[in-house]
C-alpha cells in the first residue's frame, strides 16, 4: 500500500513523500489520524501540482534552515543538571532542556526535531542532532555542568 504523507513522520518520511507502508499501518493509523492519504491517481496528480506550486517556497525554507544550521554550528550550550558525588547524573538531559537553552540563545526549535544520540551519563560535552529540513541536519554541542 502506498500513501502520501501530509506531515513529517520520524522514521517514515517527510511531508508530500510517497511511501510504501503495510496495509494495516496505513488503514488503521496513518489515514484515520490525518497523517496520510491513500496514493490514488487523483491524489498523485494533486500532489504533483502542489509540489510544482510550492517549489520556490521550499527553497526559501531550505535557505532559512541553512542559516539556522550555521548558527548552531558555532554555539555550545550549557545545560545545568544535578550531579551526584560519584559524577553520575540524577535524572536525564532531555530534548526539552536543549530546546529551552536554544530559545535562550534566540533560536526557536521544536523539541521533537532534536535527538540525543549518545546517552548522557554525567558531566561533560555531548552532541545532539537537530533535523531542520529534509536535507539540512546539524549537530549542536552541549556541555552538562553541575547545578
Amino acid at each position: 500500500m502506498e500513501v502520501i504523507l501530509k506531515t513529517d513522520i520520524k522514521g517514515l518520511g517527510y511531508k508530500n513523500d510517497l511511501v510504501p507502508v503495510k496495509a494495516g499501518y496505513g488503514r488503521n493509523y496513518l489515514i484515520p489520524q490525518g497523517f496520510a492519504v491513500l496514493a490514488t491517481d487523483s491524489n498523485r496528480r494533486i500532489l504533483a501540482e502542489n509540489i510544482k506550486q510550492a517549489a520556490h517556497k521550499a527553497e526559501k525554507i531550505k535557505t532559512e534552515a541553512e542559516t539556522i544550521s550555521a548558527q548552531l554550528a558555532e554555539i555550545t550550550l550549557e545545560i545545568k543538571a544535578k550531579i551526584g558525588e560519584s559524577g553520575k547524573l540524577f535524572g536525564k538531559v532531555t530534548t526539552l532542556q536543549i530546546s529551552d537553552a536554544l530559545a535562550a540563545q534566540g533560536i526557536m526549535i521544536d523539541r521533537k526535531k532534536i535527538s540525543i544520540n549518545t546517552p548522557v551519563q554525567g558531566a561533560g560535552e555531548f552532541e545532539a542532532e537537530v533535523d531542520l529540513h529534509r536535507e539540512v541536519k546539524q549537530n549542536v554541542k552541549f556541555v552538562v555542568v553541575a547545578e
